[in-house]
């Protein structure tokens, strides 16, 4: 795969896409985490604040390891939060904490996306690696059965992947309510710190359009697009 030029060719654009998406949120965030929040709270206590509010108290907030490492464990209900968002009163730290809320807030009233999401992680860890196991042999022995087999495994990271936007989008459009209800922020620091958030979407939108040019690209060299056969 890495040395056919073709997979550049069906995964290109999705890999551009992700280099931009990156470069955005890296640009972004660190724009705004220049500029403090009027409130003066912290990523972790504006988190605090919005889950107390909405009942969640007994959902745990603690810091983490790593640049931007941001997420919500619904196996622990527990916040981990980076240092760069933990500690610091900045409105992307403040967007980027109550984004996370936002994932517990979901846990909490059973949202159907990610509980389809985290059930399909095991899936998906086991299809993200089995696929290029099932392709690589593929290709050596010139078998499009063993590569469509990688190819009906990747499926699941596809859709793992898919999944995700909804679950992503919904999250951010709940911390933006929720933070300016919550006073945790003013509309107009609301507005700010979703610009935050928008640019995070797009690295998850990145993602599922690679993950999807991947499956084609097994796809075409199983010879189900384009009439091609493995050679």
């Amino acid at each position: 795969m890495f040395f056919d030029i073709k997979y550049l060719l069906f995964v290109g654009p999705g890999m551009l896409l992700a280099l931009i998406a990156t470069i955005k949120v890296k640009m972004t965030f660190s724009q705004y985490s220049q500029v403090a929040s009027r409130l003066g709270a912290t990523g972790a206590e504006a988190a605090r604040r919005l889950l107390d509010l909405q009942g969640l108290r007994d959902v745990a907030i603690e810091p983490i390891e790593g640049m931007l490492s941001d997420h919500y464990d619904p196996t622990t209900r527990t916040l981990r939060l980076s240092p760069q968002v933990y500690g610091s009163n900045s409105l992307a730290a403040i967007g980027v904490a109550c984004h996370e809320a936002g994932h517990a807030l979901q846990h909490a009233t059973g949202y159907a996306w990610l509980g389809m999401r985290t059930a399909l992680v095991p899936a998906t860890q086991f299809g993200s690696f089995g696929s290029y196991i099932f392709f690589l042999i593929g290709m050596f022995f010139h078998s499009p059965q063993l590569i469509l087999a990688g190819a009906l495994l990747f499926a699941v990271v596809v859709a793992f992947s898919i999944v995700t936007l909804p679950v992503e989008w919904d999250a951010s459009a709940r911390a933006r309510r929720l933070m300016v209800s919550a006073g945790i922020v003013s509309q107009q620091e609301q507005e700010d710190a979703g610009r935050v958030l928008n640019a995070a979407f797009l690295t998850y939108l990145a993602s599922a359009v690679t993950s999807l040019l991947t499956l084609l690209y097994y796809l075409y060299r199983a010879g189900l697009l384009g009439g091609r056969r493995n050679d």
